[in-house]
């Protein structure tokens, strides 16, 4: 367990409930506020991140956290991406059962933006209604469209920048009283004409903003468990490539607001917790799709949608609308007539380098012609894909569950065997494998919902290199990896009322979150969560809830734009 020495905790640090029962408005809060538990989830963190910072100084409320409570690192599930963890987190069931595996889901070879409707199970803010128990959730990923219970939910990220909230007119009460709210930032990733001070200052406003929700969402509906969740502390590390001085000023901003939200609220105890880790990559992107085609399992084409794109969604949600899905406009659709002639995108740009002027088209293109304009993924066509990179998969086109199924359920176990050895083989350029685990996907995933996951799972050696679905066509499969990017260790913190301080804690799984805090509030946890409650709080007995309902209450096509573009902003979807 990485805490501490006691001669820094001496010198930095407070016994937990003296630091946060200090002065008068404390006071007022412990007497105002029936706060339980706070769970607070940081994108992204993981304990090395943590002690670099520590040592700096500059994340003093967390290091007082770890140095009162019990820290171990957080075992991330696969895949370790957002749109899938938060939803293993706060269900406590695996991706086979709540159904969330990516950015997006699959209907056929359509695609939509993976939203709340997607999770099939409760998130446990629900059963605590059930068992009488009130909630905030600000900011927690994957949330909109709400679901109903005794309390107030703002969610975040994959929801438009004007999510529908619960109760209604709560975002409207909430920006009347800390005044600007916003799910993302006001500017494009790609926008050079801002400065990265600029950028930095909106980070850091973003930051602010989910804190002062929270606080004033604690402070109107007294619930008895929160739950806010940052952001920026994963996205910082992709914009900007790790850098030391934009890592340290984010997390020094979330750890201010933290500690003003223990000051405020004065909760009895604190769980900590992040959806994955962070680290340096320096191994290499892998063009998997590409190799696929030439082991003879998939086809290409230069018609139709070819991969989903964050750049025409990105902008849409950013300002507010609802987006589900993406079609080519007319010019996309006139690039892919192009491409049937031999005219890609890839060719026009080398022409375009020629002259000096590839860089200012591409800035200026429509989003989504390099898509429809070059060599794609012809899904109905081919027998093995890869649809998303962060999926970490490869999905077979079976007959029977796609529209237009080129293998059958007699060969499906045939063609899935040979293609995990033909994966099992591939090799780096340094001759190492690339693969650290090729399995059937029953080693990770089980419930109703198995059949949304991908068919072969596929983990990079050490979580070192990426993978691309992008097909080229240049005979090399290998490229550099993106400098930063997640790991399988998260962190896990805990601390206050009712935790074992003392307590022997190696690891902890994704899939205890929800139990754990559950039993620590006495409160008995589902019977279908896959994870078990940590030994740090007293165990309660799982009981059985009625079903989860699915809602069918949303139109896909109807929901927001904006949010594929704030994918591609974050290099999520090409």
């Amino acid at each position: 367990m990485n805490q501490p020495n006691s001669d820094d905790r001496d010198a930095t640090s407070e016994n937990f409930d003296e630091a946060t029962a200090t002065d008068e408005s404390t006071e007022t809060a412990r007497e105002s506020t029936n706060l339980e538990t706070l769970l607070v989830g940081i994108d992204a963190a993981c304990l090395s991140t943590f002690d670099r910072l520590e040592r700096a100084g500059r994340i003093p409320t967390i290091r007082r956290l770890r140095s009162d409570g019990v820290a171990a690192p957080l075992e991330s599930q696969i895949p370790p991406w957002t749109p899938s963890a938060w939803p293993s987190i706060y269900t406590g069931v695996n991706p086979g059962k709540h159904g969330a595996i990516g950015f997006v889901g699959y209907e056929g070879y359509d695609w939509h933006v993976t939203s709340s409707d997607d999770v099939d199970a409760h998130p446990f803010w629900t059963l605590l209604d059930r068992q009488g128990r009130t909630s905030v959730v600000v900011n927690v990923p994957v949330t909109h469209p709400p679901d109903d219970f005794d309390g107030a939910i703002v969610p975040g990220f994959l929801g438009p920048e004007d999510p529908t909230c619960h109760p209604e007119g709560v975002l409207e009460d909430v920006r009347d009283a800390i005044g600007e709210y916003r799910v993302y930032p006001n500017y494009v990733r790609d926008d050079d004409s801002i400065s990265d001070e600029e950028k930095m200052a909106e980070y850091r406003r973003l930051i602010e903003m989910r804190g002062e929700a929270f606080r004033y969402l604690v402070d109107e509906h007294d619930p008895e468990f929160g739950f806010v969740q940052f952001q920026k502390t994963d996205t910082v590390f992709h914009e900007f490539a790790g850098d030391e001085e934009n890592v340290e000023t984010v997390y020094e901003a979330t750890d201010a607001q933290i500690g003003a939200i223990l000051e405020a609220c004065d909760p009895d105890r604190v769980f900590l917790v992040s959806d994955h880790g962070m680290g340096p990559y320096d191994g290499y992107e892998f063009r998997i799709n590409e190799f696929l085609r030439d082991e003879g399992y998939l086809e290409t084409t230069t018609g139709g949608k070819g991969m989903p794109s964050w750049t025409p969604m990105r902008r849409r949600l950013r300002e507010g609308e609802e987006y589900d899905s993406w079609e080519p406009g007319t010019v996309a659709r006139a690039a892919s007539v192009a491409a049937h002639f031999g005219v890609t995108a890839r060719r026009v740009r080398a022409a375009l380098e020629r002259v000096g002027l590839a860089d200012l088209a591409t800035k200026y293109a429509p989003g989504g012609v390099s898509r429809t304009a070059n060599e794609q993924v012809d899904f109905a066509a081919s027998k093995a894909y890869v649809r998303a990179r962060t999926e970490l998969g490869v999905r077979i086109n079976l007959e029977g569950r796609e529209p237009d199924g080129v293998v059958s359920p007699d060969e499906y176990e045939r063609v899935r065997e040979a293609l995990i050895r033909t994966l099992q083989r591939v090799e780096t350029p340094d001759g190492e494998p690339f693969f650290e685990t090729v399995a059937p996907r029953e080693q990770y995933f089980h419930g109703e919902n198995v059949d949304r996951t991908v068919d072969v799972v596929t983990i990079p050696a050490a979580f070192d290199h990426t993978l691309s679905e992008q097909v080229r066509t240049d005979g090399d499969y290998f490229a550099p990896t993106e400098p930063w990017n997640h790991k399988l260790d998260g962190v896990f913190v805990a601390a206050g009322d009712g935790i074992a301080e003392d307590a022997s804690l190696d690891r902890v799984h994704l899939f205890d979150v929800a139990p754990t805090v559950m039993a620590s509030m006495g409160v008995p946890y589902s019977d279908r969560m896959d994870g078990e409650v940590a030994p740090i709080v007293d165990r309660t007995d799982p009981i059985s809830y009625a079903a989860y309902a699915d809602r069918g209450n949303r139109d896909r096509t109807a929901v927001g734009d904006e949010v594929t573009d704030r994918l591609a902003d974050l290099g999520y979807v090409d």
